[in-house]
């Protein structure tokens, strides 16, 4: 497993700033599951330092930053459009040295041109005069014979780039909004009916609020939003001596050595690798029990969001330096799941008590089952308690979660884990007591009930 090298890029990165683990992590797990990366964050938080120190250390790459106004227009991003493409008779000139006629003669005319700049001598400029009437002919052939299209220039922008970082995306106008959504999600742009394919890797984007997508003027800018896999929230520098750190590098010059690098040949290889990674049936389940709690409390997870987390965690076993995902690079989801700051707390307390303590998650998971649907059973015989057709159900339910939480115990389990199942079968026999009870029943234990169902 080849990951040292982008390990000692966040090394490096980490070593000029300070408490920006989480971003620089995320800044690589990005590059390496090819996902695009949002930072939210108030002004002076090395968001963008961040990103740039990052990227700057991967050569070969191609690179593309801008910071978005109210006035950025397409050309800025995409390129624009190459006029003479569009003028009869004439063709851009890359495409003419596409042509192999025309680029031979190209190259002896400027051969010959060069000879004249040494020697002065009159017959070598009539020489070079001679090639380049050859060379208009072989022009005006070619714009004669091959059909005028719309061409864009795209060198130095978005379609032309591997990486690319936009600064307050969110002031993104609805002139480039369509072209901007297109490129997130589809990696191509088009204009004048050409479409063009962009290498982009990732792209990275900074902004200092979200915007408010309850409002009809900015609810726009939601599926902008939505394009982004990965988030990370900053905040300033919360310990004195971290401050007392940066503000010592900052008086010396700031200046960050480049030491650890790697090509772009290098981070596709990895890319290649970080698709090996194995993710078990057991993983993907566990996983589910997370979005079905995430979901419970009211946190939004779409199937497609769900769906699409095993790059991220391929590529954080692939930094832990693992060939198979494990509970706890599920952590990282974090960073996947939320779209409002405020759920973040909770997210990450559900990942801990699911993949820190799997077993606790999955009988909690169960007994909440269980105490809903006492509720709908006690809400349906409120006006009727003669009609025991509720409580009838609930008992076949109650009897189905008790034997998945009995059998989630293994040979091979620590005390504790088998004293979370107890509990948790303790709880579900209390609410079997309670609602036999209610319903006017005779008592039968869980237990009982699963041997009398064998």
């Amino acid at each position: 497993m080849n990951n040292q090298k982008i390990l000692d890029v966040i090394a490096e990165v980490n070593a000029i700033v300070a408490e920006r683990e989480e971003l620089t992590e995320c800044i690589a797990l990005a590059l390496l599951a090819r996902k695009n990366l949002f930072i939210l964050g108030g002004t002076g938080q090395a968001k963008s330092f961040c990103i740039n120190e990052f990227r700057k250390r991967i050569t070969d790459a191609k690179q593309f930053e801008y910071l978005i106004s109210k006035q950025t227009d397409e050309e800025k991003l995409f390129g624009r459009l190459d006029l003479s493409s569009l003028i009869p008779g004439s063709m851009p000139q890359d495409e003419l040295e596409r042509d192999i006629s025309y680029s031979v003669l190209l190259e002896k005319l400027k051969e010959k041109y060069s000879d004249y700049e040494v020697s002065g001598d009159p017959e070598t400029l009539k020489e070079a005069h001679l090639i380049e009437k050859q060379l208009e002919a072989v022009r005006q052939i070619l714009c004669s014979i091959k059909p005028n299209m719309p061409k864009i220039i795209t060198a130095g922008k978005i379609p032309d780039s591997h990486i690319c970082f936009i600064d307050e995306i969110f002031k993104a106008n609805d002139g480039i909004l369509n072209s901007m959504l297109t490129a997130l999600n589809e990696h191509v742009y088009t204009n004048e009916g050409q479409t063009v394919k962009i290498p982009v890797i990732s792209f990275f984007a900074a902004s200092n609020e979200i915007p408010n997508f309850s409002d009809s003027t900015q609810a726009i800018l939601k599926p902008l939003y939505d394009r982004f896999d990965l988030k990370v929230l900053t905040e300033y520098i919360e310990e004195r001596d971290n401050r007392l750190k940066i503000l010592k590098v900052k008086q010396n010059g700031g200046a960050a050595l480049v030491n650890a690098t790697l090509s772009l040949q290098e981070l596709e290889e990895m890319q290649k690798e970080v698709q090996g990674i194995r993710v078990s049936d057991e993983l993907n389940e566990l996983a589910d029990s997370v979005l079905c709690q995430l979901r419970q409390k009211g946190i939004h997870v779409s199937d497609r969001k769900f769906l699409g987390f095993a790059p991220i965690v391929r590529a954080k076993a692939y930094l832990e330096g693992r060939k198979e995902a494990m509970p706890k690079d599920l952590l990282v989801l974090k960073n996947y799941f939320w779209n409002r700051p405020e759920e973040i707390p909770e997210i990450e307390q559900v990942l801990k008590d699911t993949c820190e303590n799997p077993v606790g998650a999955e009988v909690e998971r169960l007994v909440s089952m269980a105490q809903e649907a006492a509720d709908v059973m006690e809400e349906s015989m409120k006006d009727n308690t003669e009609d025991l057709r509720p409580y009838i159900k609930f008992s076949s339910e109650l009897l189905k979660i008790y034997k998945a939480a009995v059998s989630l115990k293994t040979g091979q389990m620590s005390e504790t884990s088998e004293q979370v199942i107890a509990d948790g079968c303790c709880k579900l026999e209390m609410l079997n007591k309670k609602t036999s009870e209610k319903a006017g029943t005779t008592y039968i234990t869980l237990e009982e009930k699963n041997r009398l169902s064998v």
